[in-house]
Formats: structure tokens, sequence, C-alpha cells
């Protein structure tokens, strides 16, 4: 097979949540496969030190602290991305933040936010990025979801999973709407994903993590490298018929029973 399938040289790729985790491993993932970048993070050092790395590739690479759950915000990135690269290739939607609350006792300011967040900025910056690659002829949108996008994880999730379902309606909307220009929609479902957010959770219930692995067949957690090659393969030619898929990033948990039982070190649990 020829390696041009998975090269990115030339193409422009935003990259929001640049800063740390899935974003900072999409990045360099795009930046390793040749491609320019926008990194977007509200963390505008951790995103400059996402840019300086990919400096130290070649490649080019600028930083913004735009919030992505402002319309106005996401309009001015792109019109600054007009500006400064003149094309967007690919869009990952990586950044948003959640509440964690009872559904009974949730406020419906933090559900409203949690929306703005993982629903109407993704929208905006899926709009935005549309516009330009239907102008082009082509593109690739890739939006972070989550098991919880087709599955309940209860513990508090409401806000997140409520939200995370839209995402993976509108990939499937994004995908049928726009399949005839030439552009891509596709959305990424990991199951639990060491970051800092999910450390912090474990070290506060360390029972947490052996409640995770219980349903995970592959015997760990995520890691923020595993997007890396689903990541490129999406950006890349190698998958240019393949749009509207919710693809699950999971170690085997949603192929699993919940009566099912996994093998630890040779020994089922």
């Amino acid at each position: 097979m020829a390696t041009t399938l998975f090269d990115l040289s030339g193409k422009v790729a935003v990259v929001s949540g640049a800063a740390q985790g899935m974003g900072r491993a999409m990045a360099l993932a795009l930046a390793e496969a040749g491609a320019d970048l926008m990194l977007v993070d509200r963390n505008l050092a951790g995103a400059e030190a996402t840019r300086a790395a990919i400096a130290g590739m070649g490649r080019r690479a600028e930083a913004s602290d735009c919030d992505v759950s402002s319309p106005e915000a996401v309009r001015a990135l792109f019109a600054r991305i007009d500006g400064e690269f003149g094309r967007i290739d690919f869009l990952g939607n990586v950044a948003g933040e959640a509440v964690m609350a009872p559904p009974e006792t949730i406020a419906l300011a933090d559900v409203e936010q949690v929306w703005r967040n993982l629903v109407l900025g993704r929208f905006c910056a899926c709009q935005e990025a549309g516009r330009r690659m239907l102008a082009a002829g082509g593109g690739s949108i890739v939006n972070i979801g989550s098991l919880a996008s087709i599955t309940a994880l209860g513990r508090g999730h409401i806000a997140y999973s409520m939200a995370m379902g839209a995402v993976a309606q509108m990939t499937r909307e994004l995908s049928t709407e726009w399949a005839a220009g030439g552009v891509r929609v596709n959305a990424i479902l990991p199951a639990q994903v060491l970051n800092p957010g999910l450390e912090q959770r474990i070290a506060a219930w360390p029972p947490l993590e052996q409640q995770f692995l219980s349903g995970i067949p592959a015997g760990r957690l995520g890691h923020p490298d595993d997007i890396k090659g689903l990541a490129v393969l999406l950006a890349s030619d190698a998958s240019r018929w393949i749009t509207g898929a919710l693809i699950p990033m999971d170690g085997g948990n949603l192929a699993m029973n919940a009566g099912g039982s996994v093998r630890h070190e040779g020994k089922r649990v």
C-alpha cells in the first residue's frame, strides 16, 4: 500500500482541546502526517506548548484561546483561519467540558452550559468548517463523542450523555447533508481515556478504576495516544468512503454484554 494514502502534506487542520489529552495527541498525529494546524484551547499556555512541539517537526502551527461554547468566538476563529491559512481540510472537535450532577438536582443553567460546550459550539464549528469545505469541494470533520452517545453511564452523567447523544445525531445528519459535496463527518466514541480529569476522579475514589476495567476486555484504560492512528485515518484519503460512522475506541467495552467476563493475567473475572 502506498504510504501517500495517509499523507496530509499541504493540508490544514483545526483541533480544539489541543492543550492536553486526546486533543493534543490528535494534533501531534496530524502534524506527524504532514498537516499544518490551528490549535484551539482556553488553556493558551498548553496550546502554545503543543504549537512548539509541532514547530519542532517543521510544521506550521498557530494557537488560539477561542471559547468553543461561544458562536461569536468560533466565527472569529474561522475568520482568523481564513486570513492565516486560507483553507481548512480537517476539523477535530475535541474540546468541551461537562458538569456532573444527579438528574433530580442538576441546575438547568449547568445543563445549558454543557449543551453550549458540547453541542452548540461544536455545531457552529462544523457549520463554519462545512461552508468552507463545501466551497472547496471536500474535507473531513471528526466529532469526539463518547460511549455515552449511545449508552447510559449513570453516576451523574445526565447532562453529558444528553449532549453526547446530540453529537452522535449531529454527526449523522451532517454526513447525510454534506456527503455529495465531498465533506465527510464522523465521530469517535471513546470509553474511559486517562486524562487529568479522570485521574482526579480515580484518585478521589480508587475503586472507580476497577469498575471501569471490569467492562473493558482489553484490560486497560485508554491513553490519549490511542486516538492518533484513527485521527490520521479519518483526516486522510484512506477513509474517503467513510462518513456518518460512530467509531468506538473502547478496548472492546461496547461489544461486551453487561454479564460478560474479562480475562486478566490468564484468569476470568
